[in-house]
């Protein structure tokens, strides 16, 4: 699920980024007898249907090593469960919750825990956008070769217009304004990769924290009928 299953000149490409990121949190690292250095970063089946883009890792992910075991990743990996076991209502255990989650892909926007749990500034997501998008391309084909993302949070979402042609960003904008309908739309864009362009479909939901007032709250029946809807697709 972690780093083991980077290629070594990956591992060493993000180790050597981060040696050179201020502002990761090395306290929290340390706090769990963890390297600041090690990129948190999950993966999962090439052929997964799904892919879940979230922002960066928080306490519990870097206690644990792993992504989305904190409160907000537990909503996700909750909604995934209730979803492959038609189960209402129903919040799994931590280990089920784990379970529930490796026919899916995971990623986020930097793969280090930031101070503070602040998004990380724009130059640090530059900054590893490109190992990011070898990880998202080369080592997921998505179902049938279609790639569906479910962007949690606008970060996540706007990440997919770095280093991509004015008309995907401007694509972007037009979405991101259309208000809560957001959240049962999706938009398909065309994410150029070196001379390649691939086509992602993007269906972005709120960032599950519970900092976020405003949609923490109202996630879990978001995500519930975020991942019927694409069921249904």
């Amino acid at each position: 699920m972690n780093a083991i299953d980077l290629t070594p000149a990956r591992r060493a490409a993000f180790r050597q980024l981060a040696e050179h990121t201020p502002g990761i949190d090395r306290e929290a690292y340390d706090a769990y007898g963890r390297d600041w250095r090690e990129p948190i970063i999950g993966l999962g089946p090439r052929e997964a249907r799904l892919c879940i883009f979230g922002r960066d890792p928080g306490r519990t992910e870097v206690e644990h090593a792993q992504p989305f075991v904190g409160k907000g990743g537990q909503l996700v990996r909750a909604a995934l469960y209730r979803h492959r076991h038609e189960a209402d209502a129903v919040v799994p255990d931590f280990a089920a919750s784990v379970a529930a989650g490796r026919e899916v892909f995971w990623l986020n926007t930097v793969p280090y825990k930031p101070l503070g749990n602040r998004a990380w500034s724009m130059a640090v997501k530059r900054r590893f956008q490109a190992l990011m998008a070898e990880l998202l391309l080369d080592m997921w084909q998505g179902r049938g070769g279609e790639r569906t993302v479910i962007a949690l949070g606008r970060e996540a979402f706007f990440w997919f217009g770095i280093a991509q042609p004015a008309e995907v960003g401007a694509a972007l904008d037009a979405f991101w304004a259309q208000g809560d309908a957001r959240y049962r739309r999706t938009l398909r864009i065309d994410y150029r990769a070196g001379d390649a362009t691939h086509a992602i479909t993007l269906a972005p939901l709120p960032h599950p924290s519970p900092a976020n007032a405003v949609w923490f709250a109202r996630f879990a029946r978001l995500m519930d009928e975020r991942l019927r809807l694409l069921s249904n697709s």
